[in-house]
């Protein structure tokens, strides 16, 4: 089979080739826990999730990670205003920890709901200063830094190609316009280290070889990336909002640092879901949570199948009558596979053209397409097999079957790989997933501890 993905960076459907053959490096872009994750923020997670499902099903090793955003975002692109993080401490009145833990918990428990695959770590920004001072000091000792009175800021005129993600060059650096330059040497230098304006009033400080402050936003991703994926890897994701300006500035420190180019193979971007013809963002004041929906009688799973209904590179408008819509074609769907009768019996046809499609730079309306003309073909053969394949990557329960108890063996091999993990043998505790793996279940290593999903 011949995946096939849309590479933002050289804006072309590409033949996937992974660095490391059968073993794919994916970071995704996480969330900022400051507050609550709105639908349109899920949308992102699902995309991402349906992409590593679909590398799963093409035999890949997976290694994905997501970072926590628990300090340095601040409220504006422009490097000034509030950090969003100590904007909630002041508001909640509970310490920074507290409010991202509770807001993390349930953003876990939302992607939970929608059958998401949990990567293989949830890396916090704050747990990972270190790294993110020892990468500003390799930029500052190549000559990419300089220093203002508010912080350390990275100077893009030092590279000929910053913004050839976003074609920034092409558009007149659209991004730099919408900020103002103040100290800064080009509009588009962006900060990599902050100093705290009145020393003690933040609670998230750190000391640093530049002062008493906390980090930027950009920083933590190629920090953290970096340190669980190395120096290059294969695909990185995120919301088409990142393109522009994290995106962009994730690569233009990374490729100073680290001297690989691309730093990343693969740039794979989600668009928006919109609400009366305008983004999903909490500034808009247009926001859904997962709960809102189950409020009104639409499940986890009927938002996903919704979400499915859409190419993640083309918006998708959230309306009423779209969920009711959706989630009456996932219950007419179960219906009718609820009626069919098991053979052993293969069906290639109809595999073939679902293979295609989500290869196809993850075509899942055809996918979808695909699976409805299975079901509703009453001569077709072999189909509880198919859709059981199907839903490795759909990920909708279309099947339901009794819960597939752990065998014991299995469990001193989750035990040993925990011992493994503790001791940061990770070449053993690899070589103990593979084997989970190929007994047939996903380990996910959560906050909680790991967790088994048959895949």
């Amino acid at each position: 089979m011949v995946l096939k993905l849309y590479n933002t960076l050289t804006r072309k459907k590409e033949t996937f080739k992974s660095i490391k053959p059968k073993q794919v490096g994916m970071y995704s872009c996480g969330p900022t826990v400051y507050w609550y994750q709105h639908i349109g923020n899920l949308r992102s997670y699902v995309f991402a999730d349906i992409l590593k499902r679909v590398l799963l099903y093409n035999d890949y090793k997976v290694k994905q990670i997501i970072n926590i955003t628990d300090v340095g975002h601040l409220t504006s692109d422009s490097d000034s205003g509030e950090d969003k993080m100590e904007k909630a401490v002041e508001k909640e009145g509970k310490t920074a920890r507290e409010i991202a833990n509770f807001y993390f918990d349930i953003f876990d428990k939302d992607l939970k709901k929608l059958n998401f695959i949990e990567p293989e770590k949830w890396c916090k920004a704050t747990e990972h200063i270190d790294e993110q001072i020892k990468l500003v000091k390799i930029l500052e000792k190549k000559g990419f830094t300089y220093k203002t009175s508010d912080g350390i800021y990275f100077d893009t005129s030092k590279l000929k190609d910053y913004g050839k993600l976003a074609l920034l060059k092409k558009e007149g650096l659209q991004a730099g316009k919408r900020v103002s330059v103040g100290e800064k040497k080009n509009k588009t230098d962006f900060a990599l280290w902050k100093f705290s304006k009145e020393v003690g009033k933040r609670e998230q400080e750190w000391d640093s070889p530049w002062g008493i402050g906390f980090p930027g936003w950009h920083i933590e991703c190629s920090a953290m990336s970096s340190k669980y994926l190395g120096k290059q890897f294969d695909i990185h994701t995120g919301g088409e909002d990142h393109i522009p300006i994290h995106h962009t500035n994730e690569i233009a420190q990374s490729e100073a640092a680290f001297g690989k180019k691309p730093w990343v193979k693969y740039w794979l971007h989600g668009a928006f879901l919109t609400f009366g013809g305008e983004k999903m963002s909490k500034s808009t004041g247009k926001i859904a949570t997962l709960s809102d929906l189950e409020k009104t009688g639409i499940s986890p799973l009927d938002y996903r199948y919704f979400l499915l209904t859409g190419h993640y590179r083309k918006q998708l408008s959230f309306s009423s009558e779209s969920l009711i819509s959706a989630k009456n074609s996932l219950t007419r769907l179960r219906n009718i596979i609820s009626e069919v009768k098991e053979d052993k019996k293969e069906n290639k046809e109809y595999l073939k053209k679902f293979e295609d499609a989500i290869n196809n730079d993850l075509d899942m309306p055809k996918a979808l397409q695909v699976l409805w003309e299975l079901v509703r073909n009453k001569k077709a053969e072999g189909k509880i097999k198919i859709i059981k394949e199907m839903d490795k990557v759909f990920g909708l329960d279309l099947i339901k079957e009794k819960e597939n108890k752990i065998p014991k063996e299995l469990r001193e091999i989750i035990k040993a790989r925990e011992k493994a993990r503790e001791k940061k043998d990770w070449n053993k505790a690899d070589k103990l997933r593979d084997k989970i793996n190929a007994a047939g279940f996903i380990i996910k290593d959560t906050l909680g501890g790991p967790k088994l999903e048959k895949f």
